[in-house]
């Protein structure tokens, strides 16, 4: 059991540099050099909100790294559910669970109540676009008593404390919710930081919540800039402008101080997705030949500077247990020659799609588009900010995209990063893909309890997924993190679902 958030993530702070004691006298005061006005924590983040901060869009991440929001559950270091508004749980049969609420208020001074949180969990249900996270799963969740909540599913869930961790699931209060299905984590959340204002895409601003359960932040509140531009995110940190900058390109990481450079190893993969349900790569032959011109190891250094891994999968070095239970990919097409691709694709282009966010993604995709057109394919490239084409990913207007995807971020398993981006009726599978083998890998691998089986299911439905040239995987993504070095106790999480929490302060 833990008493605050810090206890989940502990591995993965920074140490000894910034998790260290300071003295009760200090807290709060910015002192030791710090800049922001009255130790306010100043944050550059790189991609700007594409909803509003709405926890059923990616911008659920968010809630989490700031410390906004909380679900029932948190993942702990080892990637295990541990309890955060849900003290404790029961699982009374394969379809039934039941959990305990500690006592909680709302950042708005409500009650965090068993009727709030099955609220909260019923408009995720009843979302127009259903987070991820319940792409593979239908739940219903029932008040027994102010406190208790039980919570079914239609079909088996092993890991649904997992599942209930994703930010995606953080439980709001009742004015978050409004009418017309939009969902605001202003003021709403139970977090030990609260947003109090959000401009547009560009600021926010966050005040500490003094009722928070876990105890009162050691900083008074944070000042969030989002600075799409890798290099300017570097240099606002270079400058002093802002305390922590996240995602610093690797071309400008080597430019930073040591002692504010941070490399964290992620879950992250780098892929070539290809869009199998509209276009050229509807064709099983063109994919092939796509994946046989794609090189991804010259990406490492060429492009990431040596922070990055030839890819090995859909799984890296950092999802520790993937390499041992990889199999065999089989069952491919036959790539199409150089000839028969210029021949098939004649007067039609590549539509190449990345966006700017991370800074190397459109240096990948220029290396990417000169080896597919050695392979005879035509190329034209379209480089965007994510927001700004993430409706247009998900309506399958493109031939192919370089992306970049945090595998476990959404439950800390496998299976449902799997079921979100690459079944039939997954609500982020922008491959398009719809291929009944691997629907029934991944529902093998969902329905699974025992945990060493699973991986291996999970990696049995991996080389499903790899047999049909829907994704081409490039390289596992080491990532760099920029920290003024009076700051402490900043969090280092592979899956990038944390960064800030009570602890985090300037000296």
């Amino acid at each position: 059991m833990r008493t605050t958030p810090r206890h989940l993530v502990a591995a993965l702070a920074l140490t000894p540099l910034l998790a260290g004691c300071f003295a009760a006298g200090e807290e709060g005061s910015g002192a030791s050099g710090g800049s922001g006005a009255a130790g306010r924590l100043r944050i550059a983040l790189a991609v700007p909100p594409a909803q509003a901060l709405s926890p059923y869009s990616n911008d659920a991440t968010v809630l989490s790294k700031l410390s906004v929001a909380e679900g029932l559950t948190a993942l702990d270091e080892e990637g295990a559910a541990a309890p955060a508004l849900a003290d404790s749980w029961t699982r009374k049969n394969d379809t039934t669970w039941v959990f305990e609420l500690r006592k909680a208020t709302f950042q708005d001074g409500t009650e965090v109540t068993a009727e709030s949180v099955v609220n909260a969990l019923d408009h995720a249900n009843e979302a127009e676009t259903k987070p991820r996270v319940l792409s593979d799963v239908t739940l219903a969740a029932k008040a027994d008593d102010a406190d208790t909540v039980t919570i079914t599913t239609k079909t088996a869930d092993p890991v649904l404390p997992l599942r209930l961790a994703s930010p995606a699931l953080g439980i709001l209060s009742e004015k978050a919710y409004a009418a017309d299905g939009t969902v605001s984590p202003v003021g709403t959340g139970t977090g030990p930081f609260a947003i109090t204002r959000l401009t547009g895409k560009t600021k926010a601003t966050l005040s500490r919540y003094d009722g928070y359960w876990g105890g009162k932040a050691k900083a008074p509140g944070i000042d969030v800039t989002w600075i799409a531009d890798g290099t300017a995110r570097a240099n606002a940190l270079r400058g002093g402008d802002v305390d922590i900058a996240e995602w610093i390109p690797t071309a400008q990481a080597k430019l930073l101080d040591e002692n504010t450079r941070h490399e964290v190893p992620s879950v992250r993969t780098d892929s070539l997705i290809l869009n199998t349900g509209s276009g050229i790569f509807t064709d099983a032959g063109l994919r092939a030949a796509a994946r046989e011109a794609v090189d991804g190891g010259v990406l490492v250094d060429s492009v990431f500077g040596g922070y990055a891994d030839p890819a090995q999968g859909l799984f890296g070095p950092a999802v520790s247990w993937a390499t041992d239970r990889r199999t065999e990919v089989t069952g491919r097409a036959e790539a199409a020659t150089a000839a028969q691709v210029k021949t098939e694709t004649k007067g039609k282009t590549l539509r190449l799609a990345t966006y700017t966010n991370r800074a190397e993604l459109p240096e990948a995709a220029t290396v990417l588009q000169q080896q597919l057109e050695k392979a005879g394919f035509t190329v034209k490239q379209d480089v965007r900010e994510y927001t700004q084409m993430e409706a247009d990913l998900l309506a399958g207007k493109y031939d192919a995209l370089v992306f970049s995807r945090v595998t476990l971020l959404d439950t800390g398993d496998a299976v449902a990063y799997l079921a979100s981006d690459y079944t039939g009726d997954g609500v982020y599978n922008i491959a398009g893909l719809k291929d009944t083998k691997v629907d029934r890998a991944i529902k093998s691998a969902a329905e699974e309890g025992d945990t060493a089986e699973r991986q291996q299911r999970i990696m049995r439905a991996e080389a499903e997924i790899l047999r049909t040239d829907a994704v081409v995987p490039l390289v596992h993504e080491k990532v760099v993190q920029g920290i003024a070095d009076d700051v402490e106790g900043v969090l280092l999480d592979p899956r990038e679902r944390s960064l800030v929490d009570v602890d985090t302060h300037l000296k």
